[in-house]
């Protein structure tokens, strides 16, 4: 499989409506690394419509703990391990990532052991490491590296953009963020910089039908980017190509397409794309 983006879950935000898409994942596969990036709600069952066999699982990042970027990371896991998982795999996620995944193995501790004496599994338990990062370095193995940048999310604290590099490749993921000049400057020349985008002509209608009212309105506000200041940031990072992903709203009947790209335009001329659900992006 060549080098490759694919958008697994594509909209924002952890509600799941008739029809829509899912929430945030993505799949990286960048120097021969498969690379999980955020574990929604339907990323197991995304990759493998992607044609991904679980038991390859490698490395899995968590940029937040939002329910919509981490609700699905101990269930991907578990599902991989009784396909076959035996081989080591890597979680890196910002503090607290180990504590949700030790909660999740005393939930499902019973399972775990019965299936490791009557079934001869090895123990889930000890082919997972986590590995909780802050700025700077995350990862430097085998040609890959990965480095991290606290954005604006709040009131999330520990919110971070993640950069990927291997053979002169490089693919940034935003995070959620409200606009955060410094990003630019992390996603310098990158081939793909893969940026939140919220549009702001569906706020009114999204608040409305999930009841939340101006206290949701106030968080998007505050939390998340326009899809042009996605644009900008693309621009001043001088990117090669911008992909809108976890977009805000995502299942508005009223918005298409091509509302998201007349948007964009206005700060960005370069290569573009529109995430949907289980989308590819090659790697040129």
């Amino acid at each position: 499989m060549p080098d490759r983006l694919v958008l697994l879950g594509s909209k924002g935000g952890p509600a799941l409506r008739p029809g829509g898409p899912w929430p945030s994942s993505s799949l990286l596969r960048i120097g021969g690394r498969l690379i999980v990036v955020d574990c929604g709600l339907g990323v197991t069952r995304a990759l493998v419509d992607a044609g991904i066999g679980l038991k390859a699982l490698d490395l899995i990042f968590i940029t937040h703990l939002h329910s919509d970027h981490v609700l699905e990371l101990g269930p991907l896991i578990h599902t991989a391990w009784t396909a076959g998982l035996a081989t080591p795999v890597g979680v890196f996620g910002p503090p607290g990532t180990g504590h949700y995944w030790r909660r999740f193995c005393q939930a499902m501790e019973f399972d775990i052991e019965i299936r490791i004496v009557d079934e001869g599994r090895p123990d889930i338990r000890e082919l997972v490491s986590i590995n909780e990062f802050g700025e700077g370095q995350v990862l430097q193995q085998r040609g890959l590296k990965v480095s991290a940048l606290r954005v604006d999310h709040p009131p999330v604290i520990d919110c971070f953009a993640l950069r990927f590099e291997h053979g002169g490749r490089s693919v940034v993921f935003s995070a959620d963020t409200a606009f955060f000049p410094p990003l630019a400057d992390f996603a310098r020349s990158a081939d793909i910089l893969v940026h939140e985008a919220m549009l702001e002509e569906g706020i009114e209608r999204l608040v409305a039908k999930t009841g939340n009212g101006a206290r949701l309105k106030d968080h998007l506000l505050a939390s998340h980017s326009f899809a042009e200041e996605a644009g900008r940031i693309a621009s001043d990072a001088g990117v090669k190509s911008l992909v809108l992903n976890h977009l805000i709203p995502a299942d508005d009947a009223g918005i298409v397409e091509a509302d998201w790209i007349a948007v964009v335009r206005k700060t960005w001329a370069g290569d573009l794309t529109i995430a949907r659900d289980g989308l590819v992006v090659e790697l040129a």
